[in-house]
């Protein structure tokens, strides 16, 4: 058999993902040839639009996995998303930092009751966790009014910087370099109450590459596991991939849990259920099976949530 059959043969798998430092584990899987060798070419997308542009995606069929953030593909999945949680990806919670523009009249977290939020889509989840802030805080948000749509971060920073939306939620450390050159001002963050990504499926890909995804997921958890235990290289390379400070890099990569695991715990997901039908994300809460891989949820009597 010659290369170009090799290559012929081999299944593809559209992975969409942040381009961010949670995910260096898949490029890294994917540049060391740890797909490759078992037959697969993974086909990356970075998607900076964050996890309301890949709910889309995958509904359009434009993706076959994706990384998304697990409040948003629970409440796109209860909207129509035809799509399955496959595993949890990274068990520790999201630091998402709270900002406003360096020229702003909001110099606190008090004084964001009634500013415009940017966001990048509805149902993303610099919209969804602005609910979860307000509930610590004790405020409210007109859900119809106090939104702006701006796509990515260079969207928030428009509209930052023109003050057509004065509050701004992402990722703490992707988004410290801003702060550091002046150009946010960081009001406080605010974590998730839950694991913070999950690995999504189409229900179609589940359906026709049940195999290839149990290889994959196998492929990435022990990609994660490795990369978590060299962590003076990992946090080096992080700082240098993502233009990150190294101590920035550092802290990020101690509070990093990922999951390694395609065991989904039902007790978890509940916990998780019942918090977003609290916050108004979700308006029901759903069987396991409805937004998970049926033959990854095991029920684990051992653990409290």
């Amino acid at each position: 058999m010659d290369l170009l059959e090799q290559i012929s043969m081999k299944k593809k798998v559209r992975v969409g993902g942040v381009p961010e430092h949670f995910n260096l584990a898949w490029h890294l899987a994917n540049e060391n040839g740890l797909f490759s060798n078992e037959g697969i070419t993974v086909e990356w997308h970075d998607v900076p639009g964050g996890t309301g542009a890949m709910c889309q995606a995958l509904r359009a069929g434009e993706l076959d996995l994706a990384i998304t953030l697990t409040e948003g593909i629970i409440a796109d999945i209860l909207q129509g998303n035809p799509s399955k949680i496959i595993q949890f990806y990274v068990n520790s919670p999201l630091r998402w930092g709270i900002y406003t523009g360096i020229n702003s009249d909001i110099k606190d977290l008090g004084d964001i009751q009634g500013a415009k939020y940017a966001i990048s889509r509805f149902g993303s989840g610099s919209h969804l966790m602005s609910f979860v802030n307000a509930r610590n805080l004790g405020i409210s948000i007109n859900a119809e009014t106090d939104f702006l749509v701006v796509g990515n971060m260079d969207g928030a920073r428009k509209a930052l910087a023109a003050n057509e939306a004065q509050v701004f939620m992402w990722e703490k450390y992707m988004t410290k370099p801003l702060v550091d050159s002046g150009e946010f001002r960081f009001l406080g963050e605010c974590r998730t109450p839950w694991p913070c990504f999950a690995v999504v499926a189409t229900n179609q890909f589940i359906k026709e590459e049940p195999e290839l995804i149990a290889t994959v997921l196998d492929i990435i958890n022990k990609s994660c596991y490795a990369l978590k235990f060299k962590e003076e290289e990992a946090t080096s390379m992080v700082a240098w991939r993502y233009q990150l400070k190294l101590a920035d890099a550092k802290q990020w990569f101690s509070e990093l849990e990922y999951a390694y695991s395609e065991e989904i715990d039902e007790i978890q997901l509940l916990s998780i259920l019942n918090d977003l039908k609290s916050l108004g994300i979700i308006n029901r809460l759903p069987a396991a099976e409805e937004i998970c891989f049926e033959p990854n949820i095991m029920l684990n009597t051992q653990n409290e949530y």
